[in-house]
């Protein structure tokens, strides 16, 4: 549940916006991202969400068809327009993205009485994204939506801290912990995870989410890595090497193949690493929703991985060499998370989220 748009990538890296020539355009929005994601694992997905009543809606809805997702919970806004994203595409760290979310994003106009609460409790997993609660009325329906996901087997919340949504953290933090008492899963990056718990530490902070009640806590660290913690213990995986063509879409690569890990009854150690891999291949390429690996391309990128971390061992016996090595050349799936890496701008007259 949460945002949905198009995304204007540049056809050619490394150009800044006044002079590039032509763009791509894709499916976007990161929980709609995330849906793509694991629908690449054969996953049943849907997207509670709206859109405009213009040629962007129709395509937004025509790419979700094609990517697998339904979209019967997509509602049309009829007074504000599909939002558009665009970025500037600066490898191996450098993402801007400039947000036309107004006069105000269909996303942020659904309403808890469209909410279908009984398919909300018959999914395996909800997934919800902070940046639903910037607004009214979006932020009671994603609070009811959440109170509806009770039966799931898993309630993720993605911390996807947008800075230019909200007034300021302190507002943010007061209605991430609201939607936090709904969660078992937390999904941030070092930003998200201070803005919802005031603190940086990865360990203070996955320990800060769990005494709210959450039970499984994802930290990522970029070049660091990713901290998982849960009621078997903490696992911390570094990145999967990949060279950065657009860290963007790597965050909601690495929530898809979480989700199908976690569906899947796999080990911890094993959803984080399928996780992690997921983002870097999407970080390798250039779009987001169209770029999101299938588990086979998950499964080759692991063996790869090994193989150069195996190679690296023989060059490089100094573990701490190594890690240098590997955090020159990847990214885990936060390395260019949302909010992490890019640059984000929100137009004149969008500073509100709106």
């Amino acid at each position: 549940m949460g945002r949905i748009g198009v995304d204007l990538y540049p056809a050619r890296t490394g150009v800044p916006i006044p002079e590039v020539e032509s763009f791509n355009k894709y499916l976007g929005g990161s929980p709609t991202n995330v849906a793509v994601a694991a629908a690449r694992y054969g996953r049943r997905t849907a997207v509670v969400t709206r859109v405009g009543d213009d040629p962007f809606g129709t395509y937004v809805r025509k790419a979700l068809g094609e990517f697998g997702v339904d979209d019967r919970f997509v509602g049309t806004d009829p007074h504000n327009p599909t939002p558009i994203t665009f970025c500037e595409v600066f490898p191996p760290d450098d993402f801007p993205l400039y947000f036309y979310r107004f006069p105000k994003a269909p996303d942020l106009t659904i309403e808890a009485a469209d909410l279908d609460t009984a398919a909300i409790a018959a999914a395996r997993v909800f997934w919800a994204s902070v940046t639903g609660l910037c607004a009214e009325p979006s932020r009671t329906a994603t609070l009811a939506a959440l109170a509806a996901s009770r039966p799931c087997e898993h309630t993720v919340l993605d911390l996807d801290w947008r800075p230019m949504f909200w007034d300021g953290p302190d507002e943010g933090r007061h209605w991430v912990r609201q939607a936090l008492a709904f969660a078992d899963v937390a999904v941030g990056n070092l930003d998200e995870v201070e803005v919802a718990v005031g603190t940086r530490d990865p360990r203070e902070a996955a320990k800060r989410l769990r005494d709210m009640g959450v039970r499984l806590a994802v930290v990522k660290q970029g070049p660091a890595g990713v901290l998982a913690v849960d009621d078997s213990g903490e696992v911390e995986l570094p990145p999967a090497p990949v060279e950065v063509v657009n860290g963007l879409g790597a965050g909601d690569a690495f929530g898809g193949a979480l989700i199908d890990g976690l569906l899947s009854g796999l080990p911890l150690a094993a959803v984080i690493a399928r996780a992690n891999a997921a983002g870097a291949i999407v970080a390798g390429r250039l779009a987001c929703s169209s770029a999101m690996p299938t588990a086979a391309e998950v499964d080759a990128k692991l063996q790869e991985a090994a193989l150069q971390g195996a190679g690296a061992r023989e060059t490089a016996p100094d573990p701490t060499v190594s890690r240098v090595s590997v955090s020159k050349a990847g990214v885990s799936g936060a390395t260019a998370h949302r909010g992490t890496a890019p640059r984000e701008t929100a137009p004149e007259g969008t500073a509100d989220g709106r």
